[in-house]
Order: C-alpha cells, then sequence, then structure tokens
C-alpha cells in the first residue's frame, strides 16, 4: 500500500514527503534564495510607482510656482527628472526581459533613485526641499522585495548619497547654510525604515516557508486521500442541494455509468444517472430518519446498501452518498454456505435417504399384505408414510441441486425457443393445458440470446411455472411468459405473471428465505434455489410488487452485449 501511495504521489512532493519520514533533510531549494514569478512582479510594479512619484514631482515643479521643487536650479532639476523617468523605462524593459538577475536590477533601481533623487534635492535648495523622505519609499521597497537581506546596505547608500550633497552644497552653493543634523536624523531614518522592512521581510520569509511546507503536506493528504477513496470498494458521491454530482471515485462512476468525473461548470444531474437514487435521497432530505433497503442499481443491476452524510449538519446542503455494494459480501458469504452446504448434503444423502428408503420400502410391504391393508384406517397411515417419505426425499433432492449451484456452464441460449420447449415439456409431465400458458415475444426482436446453463434455466422456470400454477386461477391464459429487452442495461427481462393473488405484503421480506412457504406440502426451497442458480449465472430473480398479481422478473444478461 505504502509503495502505491508513493508511485502516485508528484515527484517533487514524493521527495519531501520521503524526506521526512526517514528523517533526512530537505533538498528542495531554499525559498530565500529563490525569486519567483511573484517577486518580478513585485519589482515591476515598484519600479511603475517609482516613475509615478517622479512624473508627479514634475507636475508640481511646472504648475505649481510656490513650491521649492527646483527653486535653485529649474533646468538641473529638469534634466534630473527626466533622466529618472529615461532609465526607470530601459529598466522595465529588462524587467521584462529577467536579464540581469533580480537582486541586480533591484540595486540599479535603488543607486538610480539616490542619484537622482540627490540632484533634484541640490536643485531643490538642499534637504529644506523634503525630498530626502522619497528616498524613505524606495528603501522600504527595494527592503521588502529583497527579502530583507540589501536593505541596510541600500540604507547606506542612500546616506552617502545624502551627506555628499550637503557637502557639496555646502562647497559650492554660497548662499546655502549646511544642514548636517538634518542629514544625519535623515540617514537614521533611512537605517530605521531599512531595520524595519528587513525585520518583516524575514517575517515574510518565514511565513513563506511554513507555508510553503504545508502546501507540500497538505498536497501529499490530498493525494493520499485521493488514492484511498479511489481504490475503496465502495462508490462515494458529493451532491449538492439541486441534486447535481460534485465529486465521484472511479467505482461510483462504475456503479451510476459516469463516463468521466464531474466538470466542475456542467456537473452531471444525478436524476439522469440513478433516478431510484435520487428519488431515495429527496426522501432522506425529508426525513433524516427514514432507513432504506437494498437498492438494485438499472444501470449495472448491483444491489448497493445506501447511506447519506450531510455536510456540515444541513440535509439540505451537500450530502455525500456512499454505495456500498453487497455483491463482495454477498459472494463472500455465498462461498461460506456453500463450503458449508457441501458438507451438510454428503450427510443428508446418507443419513436421510438411507432410512427413508427403508421406510418406503417397508410402507410398499404393507400395501401389498392384503390383512393389514384392508382397513380403511391402515390405508389412511400408509397413504400418510408415502407422502412423507415423498416430501422428505423432494427436500433432500432441492439441497442436493443447490449444491451444485457453483458448477456452472453458461452457453448462449436462444431464450425464444428454450422457452416453447420447455412449455411443452412442462404441461406433458405436469398433466397441464398448454392454452393454460400465454407467450410475449414482440418486444425482444428475432433472436433472444441470453448467456445461461440450460440445467440451471430449465430448474429456475420449472420451480417459477409451479408456483405460478399453484396460485393462478387455472384458466386459459392465467400464466404469462414475456420477454423483453432492456438497451439501457444490456439485459433481457423474463416476466413470469399469474393471474393469482400475488403475495402479501407481510410477507415479502420473507419471500427469498429458505423453508419459508404457505403451502402445506411445500418444500420453501424453490423461490429460494431458483434465486441463487440466477447469482450463479449472474442474473437476478426479483418479485415486482405493486402489480395486483403474482409477478417474478429475472434479468438475464444479453449474450449479444459483452460490456
Amino acid at each position: 500500500m505504502i509503495t502505491d501511495i508513493f508511485s502516485f504521489i508528484q515527484p517533487g512532493v514524493r521527495n519531501r514527503l520521503y524526506q521526512r519520514t526517514h528523517n533526512e533533510p530537505d533538498t528542495l531549494p531554499d525559498p530565500e534564495h529563490v525569486y519567483p514569478e511573484a517577486f518580478w512582479h513585485s519589482l515591476f510594479l515598484f519600479n511603475i510607482s517609482r516613475m509615478i512619484i517622479t512624473c508627479g514631482l514634475m507636475i508640481l515643479a511646472w504648475s505649481f510656482h510656490f513650491v521649492n521643487l527646483g527653486s535653485h536650479d529649474h533646468t538641473l532639476f529638469s534634466y534630473a527628472a527626466w533622466l529618472h523617468l529615461l532609465v526607470s523605462s530601459l529598466l522595465m524593459v529588462l524587467i521584462r526581459l529577467r536579464k540581469p538577475d533580480l537582486k541586480w536590477q533591484l540595486m540599479q533601481q535603488v543607486c538610480t533613485d539616490v542619484i537622482f533623487i540627490c540632484i533634484m534635492i541640490y536643485a531643490s535648495g538642499g534637504l529644506e526641499s523634503g525630498l530626502g523622505i522619497l528616498l524613505m519609499i524606495s528603501l522600504a521597497g527595494a527592503g521588502l522585495i529583497s527579502k530583507g537581506r540589501m536593505a541596510l546596505f541600500f540604507a547606506a547608500i542612500a546616506t552617502i548619497g545624502v551627506l555628499l550633497e550637503e557637502i557639496y552644497a555646502f562647497l559650492y552653493m554660497g548662499s546655502h547654510a549646511a544642514q548636517f543634523t538634518h542629514a544625519a536624523l535623515l540617514s537614521m531614518g533611512y537605517f530605521a525604515v531599512a531595520w524595519v522592512a528587513q525585520r518583516l521581510a524575514k517575517h515574510a520569509v518565514a511565513n513563506e516557508k511554513l507555508a510553503h511546507e504545508r502546501g507540500i503536506d497538505l498536497a501529499n493528504m490530498a493525494q493520499i486521500n485521493q488514492l484511498i477513496i479511489k481504490d475503496l470498494q465502495e462508490g462515494i458521491l458529493v451532491v449538492d442541494n439541486n441534486g447535481k454530482i460534485r465529486q465521484c471515485n472511479t467505482y461510483a462512476e462504475k456503479l451510476i455509468g459516469l463516463k468521466s468525473q464531474p466538470e466542475y461548470f456542467k456537473p452531471p444531474i444525478l436524476s439522469e444517472y440513478a433516478p431510484a437514487l435520487a428519488s431515495r435521497l429527496s426522501s432522506w432530505r425529508s426525513n433524516t430518519d427514514i432507513s432504506f433497503d437494498l437498492l438494485r442499481l438499472s444501470k449495472n443491476n448491483t444491489l448497493v446498501r445506501t447511506r447519506f452524510i450531510p455536510i456540515e449538519n444541513n440535509s439540505h446542503a451537500s450530502i455525500v452518498i456512499y454505495l456500498e455494494d453487497t455483491s463482495r459480501i454477498q459472494s463472500q458469504i455465498q462461498q461460506l454456505k456453500l463450503a458449508a452446504l457441501g458438507r451438510l448434503t454428503a450427510n443428508i444423502a446418507h443419513e436421510i435417504r438411507n432410512p427413508l428408503s427403508s421406510i418406503s420400502h417397508a410402507a410398499e410391504l404393507l400395501e401389498e399384505d392384503a390383512q393389514f391393508s384392508g382397513t380403511g384406517s391402515n390405508h389412511r397411515l400408509l397413504r400418510i408414510i408415502n407422502d412423507n417419505t415423498q416430501r422428505l426425499n423432494k427436500i433432500v433432492q432441492d439441497v442436493l441441486q443447490l449444491n451444485r449451484r457453483d458448477t456452472v456452464q453458461v452457453e448462449s441460449i436462444d431464450a425464444i425457443d428454450f422457452i416453447d420447449c420447455f412449455i411443452d415439456d412442462f404441461c406433458l409431465i405436469e398433466k397441464i393445458d398448454k392454452t393454460v400458458f400465454q407467450l410475449d415475444f414482440t418486444n425482444i426482436g428475432t433472436t433472444g440470446l441470453i448467456n445461461f446453463d440450460p440445467n440451471h434455466l430449465r430448474q429456475i422456470l420449472w420451480n417459477l411455472c409451479c408456483n405460478a400454477w399453484r396460485h393462478c386461477r387455472r384458466q386459459k391464459g392465467s400464466i404469462i411468459i414475456k420477454i423483453t429487452r432492456c438497451t439501457s442495461t444490456n439485459r433481457l427481462l423474463l416476466d413470469i405473471r399469474d393471474d393469482g393473488a400475488g403475495v402479501p405484503a407481510i410477507q415479502l421480506k420473507q419471500l427469498f428465505e429458505p423453508f419459508f412457504t404457505t403451502a402445506a406440502n411445500g418444500t420453501g426451497l424453490g423461490l429460494y434455489i431458483a434465486r441463487e442458480l440466477c447469482e450463479a449465472n449472474h442474473a437476478a430473480l426479483e418479485y415486482i410488487c405493486n402489480t395486483g398479481c403474482g409477478h417474478f422478473r429475472v434479468f438475464c444478461k444479453d449474450a449479444n452485449h459483452h460490456a
């Protein structure tokens, strides 16, 4: 299982998961030394903001005469502003080309700001113009983009630039009063901003690394969960409050006949693929305490047990539907049952049939004795002995026949010809008028090939027809045998109906249980054996309720379809 999980997870995530489970160091690149696309985008926005600030300074210098921008040398101020825009535009091209490295491009932008802003400070009369504060914006942005590693270096460059500007202005600007105190305080502000940016950047890097690791953990968990759900031998559907399938696993796709995973914008509707399941979900939404029997899905004739689990404890929100295929459980139970039945029938054949034959033989000898069988009471006792020995012998034969259900020899049978021959034999042996049967093969076409063991099919039809004859009115057309083709499930439906009263609702749950019978001389194994033989041939036998008559249906596998 672990090998399957590791083979499913994508390589990058699998390496990290392997390292963590084996206590090995990470080999993934450290996020502190990697600049993904988001950092280039941040650098692009940073460059745009620098250009906007410069444009704003130019507009202020040209439009408002009461500001001191360019007060000392307006031409120098304009040249510096234009050159700053030009260099920033060239840097924009380099950002698009991703050359040189982001670190070098960031350094170029900061140095450009320091050089040209210091020139504009000089052209505006010194630090009293207030332009020195603009470098703080540049330092803060550069410190965050560089993840804090170059923030103090940038602050040092800005400090050097401001100090050089003040020294030059003091030496060559005659009327200029030295503002070294202002420059010192501004430099302290630069380092303070750089330090704050560095701390914030380190905190952001730590959060980024933690988010990166948590993302790997979540990816591992999601993919492992997906693998587990995919391999579950249980269908899982997620249905929203509009009855649309939002998610399902592979087994659920097979059960309800979905051809692919649901699309997000065009999810399939549950009622179109499994109307019985959609109806059951609607009933459950109205009453969450309701209990359901097994559901037979029409797509593949599978019996499933349904469970509905609401999300967020709201039955009208999205629902998780579990479809538990009972065929595997029934198969395991059947194997255990057959093993026990094999041992049981071996003992039955020896322990019951031998003394039973002795009793039957003794009764025959007493019948031949004229003195014993002459009286009416003795004759009645002999008849009781014969009837019960025959009944016990019939039970033994039925159980022995059931033990041979696993020896299936499936053939391709023409259902029309087979049923015609069977009706002739059945009416001849049971001494029944053939007009009692009405055959309807109009909805099947020219041929009705099914995959079935001929002996098993004969045994099933015999049991069902005996049951129909026992409960029908015994008139012309009292028993109807009809075959129809179901194109949606690739199966042939064999219906056997009689004009009797049908099975009472109180007896439906016991109908296919062994040794359950309402007939005085019945064994109670006929319907049970018929259903077991159907399952052995990958078919199904059901009683159709609410038809007002006795109605059994055999779902046979169509030999013309192999899907």
